[in-house]
């Protein structure tokens, strides 16, 4: 299939008017929410928490490494995913036996995320303690 560069010049066209779509609604939205909503202001409204309590003066407090590591490894895998369905339906579409370099690059993305689980293990993140 030759390259044509109209066939890109018009998805790109598609994504632009996506773009001012979506622009217009949200501004649209914003906008009806300005004109709507009804506003009475006062010093409970206007609190950190907006709920009717009064917040506590010393808002520190602990929280455990274990859940930000988790949260991070959930993040990585998820990342994961994304890159993978999609590499996984190209690699098999084109099945070229002579260009392997797609292939080992997966393999060393895959390798790196085995570490990264493997780490987490060692440090106990996975296991849920009280």
């Amino acid at each position: 299939m030759p390259f044509d560069p109209n066939i890109y010049a018009s998805n790109w066209t598609m994504v632009a008017l996506s773009g001012i779509v979506a622009l217009v609604a949200i501004g649209g939205m914003f906008f009806a929410s300005r004109i709507l909503s009804s506003r009475r202001p006062s010093a409970t409204k206007l609190s950190t928490y907006e709920c009717g309590i009064e917040p506590a003066r010393f808002s520190w407090s602990n929280i455990n490494l274990r859940f930000y590591i988790f949260a991070i490894l959930f993040l990585i895998f998820d990342v994961e995913a994304v890159f993978l369905f999609p590499w996984a339906v190209i690699f098999l579409e084109q099945r070229d036996l002579g260009n392997s370099i797609p292939f080992y690059a997966m393999v060393l993305f895959l390798g790196v995320l085995f570490f990264a689980i493997i780490y987490g293990w060692k440090k106990g993140v996975l296991e849920w303690q009280k």
